[in-house]
């Protein structure tokens, strides 16, 4: 019974030692052996004019007629006779200002307001080849200005409100005349001068300077990572240049004469309230993770493919990260 002790015994000591041997050759095993590699992802090749550029614009297509529609109203909206406001003898001592040569040019407005922002826009795409960013950043800009010409030039003709220098568009040879009855001018200018100075407001210089220009500042500021908690203050001057270049021309309609500062307050507000818009309706606001790029490229990381993507899951509920893609 004693020797059964013993041998019993011994066995359990070989078990308890083989055991220890087998736990410290498993972790020799596992040190030996190399870590699993993360898994390989492909990267998603970058969207050009030559690969993506028919989808993009078969996508936006009724948003590209809408563009050429809103350009044809307000060709009518220009061709239209304005509101001839009542102007009485009393009223035209705010009105005398003298007829001057424009400081800035209306045809100049869509080079510097598009063709100029264009070009910046163009640049980036050579060298960031992101065919999603060119085509969102043109077409919101034009919409920004399309959309802004045609409030602005069918609030003037509806308002009518003189120019500060009617007197000399109505009476050019300085000899006003007036209505026996309702003291009202009785304009012997030429027709398309009279017709130009009851359209004072809003300012059709200022409103389309920042429509053009203030889109640029919040494309600008996507682009530089201007919100991006750095401190760097130079970002902030860089995007202030496009909106005080607009602002300067609005001075200029002051000091030409041809607006009142009401009529260039409206119009700047005007303008810069549509580029946000448009600039948002393409782009996430600068200061989101995701604020360089447009919406449809970050959709298109997301769906490479081009199917469409569920923003939920199958019970109803939100996906992670999909309310930035909606």
């Amino acid at each position: 019974h004693s020797r059964a002790e013993g041998r019993g015994g011994g066995d359990q000591a070989n078990r308890c030692f083989f055991s220890e041997e087998l736990a410290l050759l498993q972790i020799k095993t596992q040190e030996a052996m190399p870590s699993p590699s993360a898994p390989i992802r492909v990267a998603v090749p970058p969207p050009y004019v030559t690969s993506h550029g028919a989808k993009i614009a078969r996508l936006h297509m009724y948003d590209w007629i809408v563009l050429v529609i809103l350009v044809v109203v307000d060709g009518v909206l220009n061709k239209i006779e304005p509101f001839h406001r009542f102007v009485g003898s009393d009223m035209l001592t705010d009105l005398r200002y003298p007829m001057k040569d424009n400081t800035v040019p209306f045809w100049t407005v869509p080079i510097y307001g598009i063709i100029g922002p264009m070009i910046i826009m163009t640049s980036i795409y050579i060298k960031r080849r992101n065919i999603y960013d060119l085509h969102h950043a043109i077409l919101g800009l034009l919409f920004s200005v399309a959309i802004t010409a045609v409030l602005t030039d069918a609030i003037k003709d509806g308002v009518g409100r003189p120019r500060p220098d009617f007197f000399w568009r109505c009476f050019p040879d300085g000899v006003p005349a007036y209505d026996n009855f309702t003291t009202g001018v009785l304009c012997h200018g030429k027709a398309s001068d009279i017709k130009e100075g009851h359209k004072s407001f809003p300012s059709g210089h200022t409103s389309l300077s920042f429509a053009g220009l203030g889109f640029l500042s919040w494309y600008l500021a996507g682009k530089i990572k201007v919100f991006d908690r750095r401190g760097h203050v130079a970002k902030l001057c860089i995007i202030f240049l496009p909106l005080l270049g607009a602002a300067l021309v609005a001075v200029s309609r002051v000091d030409d004469y041809r607006h009142h500062w009401q009529d260039v307050c409206t119009g700047g507000v005007l303008g810069l309230v549509v580029a946000s818009l448009c600039y948002l309706q393409f782009f996430p606001l600068p200061s989101d993770e995701n604020g360089l790029w447009p919406h449809a490229y970050i959709r298109h990381i997301d769906n490479p493919e081009g199917g469409h993507t569920s923003a939920t899951h199958s019970d109803g509920s939100p996906k992670l990260g999909a309310d930035r893609f909606v």
